[in-house]
């Protein structure tokens, strides 16, 4: 049975009350939803318009790598957001989804405030549970005159996956193999909106600030010795503009806005829930 349906979606967002996600569209198969996504930004597709779809041939993470996308296993989510900001006021946005797709996960494998997070968040763009890769999120920008004229979130996770290919067994997990029941994609995908669409409102009105204690409690880097951009130290946490801190031995603090990490040693595991502030909330359902 295909867990992945237009209709059903639209049903739960509807249930959920959510602003975003309409209209769905979800393909059997498809290139690349964020390529569906653009496209229709391009010709004029509302804020919250999102798409799906049950495979992808080109999916794709950042930097161009691919994204393992076989049909009936995961979910491949992209949506077209007008938010109304600076384009130097972007960059953050990636963690502030990523940390949307860590409060649906919690709630999905039954993580309490009392038993704390599972789902850490690996700067700058990826969700992770027990040290492995769950989900990771895409963000691509068009401009228009030096503003922002639609922004394209793609976000991969991985569902019902029971195997990965050999080059990902070691480092890929599936909330499937997580112990997730019940999953079905579609009230995923509504849940995820839905968190989605409240977030990127905090966001727009007070930028990174309402989820920097949440960020520092999921952050799976802080206190790792890592390589990245020519700088080798220490993962120090991320700053209110979404900068990564790396502490190097000489006791200088180095701010990283963009790069690939290269850790040495084990990943942290996420700290206490935050609680309270417009920046704690759980995931509608």
């Amino acid at each position: 049975m295909n867990d992945l349906d237009p209709l059903r979606i639209e049903a739960e967002l509807e249930r959920l009350g959510a602003s975003i996600g309409r209209p769905v569209v979800v393909a059997p198969v498809t290139a690349s939803t964020n390529d569906d996504a653009r496209r229709a930004a391009a010709k004029g597709a509302p804020h919250g318009a999102s798409f799906l779809a049950d495979a992808q041939t080109q999916g794709r993470g950042r930097s161009g790598h691919a994204w393992h996308s076989p049909a009936g296993e995961n979910l491949y989510l992209s949506v077209v957001l007008r938010p109304k900001l600076a384009p130097q006021a972007l960059p953050p946005l990636a963690l502030v989804l990523g940390v949307c797709v860590a409060r649906v996960v919690d709630e999905l494998l039954g993580a309490s405030p009392s038993s704390g997070p599972r789902a850490g968040v690996k700067w700058p763009n990826d969700v992770l549970v027990d040290g492995k890769k769950l989900a990771g999120l895409l963000v691509e920008t068009a401009l228009r005159g030096g503003a922002i004229d639609a922004v394209i979130a793609g976000i991969g996770l991985n569902v019902h996956a029971s195997s990965f290919p050999e080059e990902l067994a070691s480092r890929a997990t599936s909330l499937h193999v997580l112990g997730g029941r019940g999953l079905d994609r579609s009230s995923i995908a509504a849940r995820l909106l839905a968190e989605i669409g409240r977030t990127v409102r905090t966001f727009e009105a007070d930028g990174l600030d309402p989820f920097l204690a949440e960020l520092d409690h999921r952050d799976v880097l802080r206190g790792v010795p890592i390589d990245i951009s020519g700088v080798s130290g220490t993962a120090a946490g991320i700053d209110r503009e979404g900068y990564l801190r790396v502490l190097t031995n000489d006791g200088v603090t180095h701010r990283i806005g963009s790069g690939s990490v290269t850790t040495h040693g084990p990943l942290g595991s996420p700290g206490a829930r935050v609680r309270g502030g417009p920046g704690a909330r759980g995931a509608a359902g």
